[in-house]
């Protein structure tokens, strides 16, 4: 009877090679170069062992419904198309158990049981390291991204091949594609490094080159680089610096002094309260977090529940308000709406 292998430099013991053949050419003397030992830790061991998922032990778990979310439908849909690039990251804690601890990998192991796999690639870590190692890695930026399609077009990949592999519409490839079309070289500069919507890129289309810089500029200070930021500094963009505007169309969109004054009025009153709220966030987002957590355990008491329901229902109602608020823009938005019905 065929038993797992054990983590060991035993290259017998080696099961199988993730992708057979990809590393079998030899490639001894092509360097000119000089050798050295290899003297760096390695974090993981240098063969590629194909584990029975039966035998994954998670280390977390997962959130529920975590398998209707976006983000794993794409990772089903990239699997299938292409197959497994990363492979998993294990540990065996007992030797004498065929169980191994799964340290990165709990996505693509719930992906690949869904698609009908019994086994995956997996990589034997050297020590108790339970981080997610994917994320300590950069993700590729908005930009780099349509180069990636780009360059996969190019060398002949489909763009309906593309969108299997990410799952989503062919419209939605085509836009990914076609990115930077009209965007000067400045404001992608600029953008290089960041995420956000293809639909931004489109709005900063319908202005001149020296706006689209200044509007980029302005998100990038905000932290905002979203859709409704781009309308924003497009509507407020004048029509001498719009693209898309025809020339009898600039005459009708001329604004008086008087609104273009109002709005300059409401631009410095906006940027004055970010500032603002800028300076107390991190403070009150501590605040939201530690009293959250204090009210969340205390909830947990059913005896406590009971009794605050009882006697003070509207201050149960606040705690239970303030556990499940999940960001400080909720916090902030649900202190501004004041009820209209009792529910």
């Amino acid at each position: 009877m065929n038993t797992l292998p054990q983590p060991q430099n035993n290259q017998s013991q080696k099961l199988s090679e993730m992708y057979p053949g990809i590393f079998q050419n030899d490639t001894s003397g092509q360097h000119d170069l000089r050798t050295a030992p290899l003297n760096t830790l390695l974090g993981f061991e240098m063969e590629t062992y194909q584990i029975p998922l039966e035998s994954l032990l998670p280390s977390k778990k997962l959130p529920d419904g975590l398998m209707s979310t976006r983000k794993y439908k794409q990772v089903v849909s990239s699997i299938n198309e292409i197959g497994l690039i990363e492979p998993l990251s294990v540990l065996q804690t007992d030797k004498q158990k065929k169980e191994y601890l799964l340290l990165d990998g709990h996505l693509r192991v719930l992906a690949l049981k869904e698609l009908g796999l019994n086994e995956a690639p997996c990589l034997f870590a050297r020590d108790d390291e339970t981080y997610t190692y994917n994320h300590r890695i950069n993700r590729l930026s908005t930009v780099q991204e349509h180069y990636m399609l780009r360059r996969a077009i190019d060398r002949g990949v489909s763009k309906e091949r593309l969108a299997r592999a990410f799952n989503v519409n062919l419209s939605s490839i085509n836009r990914r594609v076609n990115l930077l079309q009209g965007i000067c070289p400045d404001a992608i500069n600029l953008l290089q490094d960041h995420q956000f919507t293809p639909d931004v890129t489109r709005i900063l289309r319908c202005m001149k080159s020296a706006r689209q810089v200044e509007a980029v500029e302005l998100m990038l200070a905000s932290s905002s680089i979203t859709v409704a930021h781009a309308e924003a500094l497009l509507k407020a963009t004048p029509p001498e610096q719009r693209a898309d505007l025809k020339p009898e169309d600039k005459e009708k969109k001329t604004a008086p002094i008087e609104q273009m004054v109002k709005l300059e009025k409401e631009m410095n009153q906006v940027q004055d309260q970010y500032k603002e709220a800028e300076s107390n966030y991190g403070s009150d987002l501590l605040n939201l977090m530690v009293a959250k957590g204090y009210l969340t355990k205390l909830l947990e008491n059913e005896a406590v529940k009971t009794f605050v329901d009882k006697h003070e229902p509207e201050i149960l109602s606040h705690f239970e308000l303030v556990v499940n608020t999940v960001s400080m823009e909720e916090a902030l938005n649900e202190n501004s709406d004041e009820p209209t019905q009792s529910e």
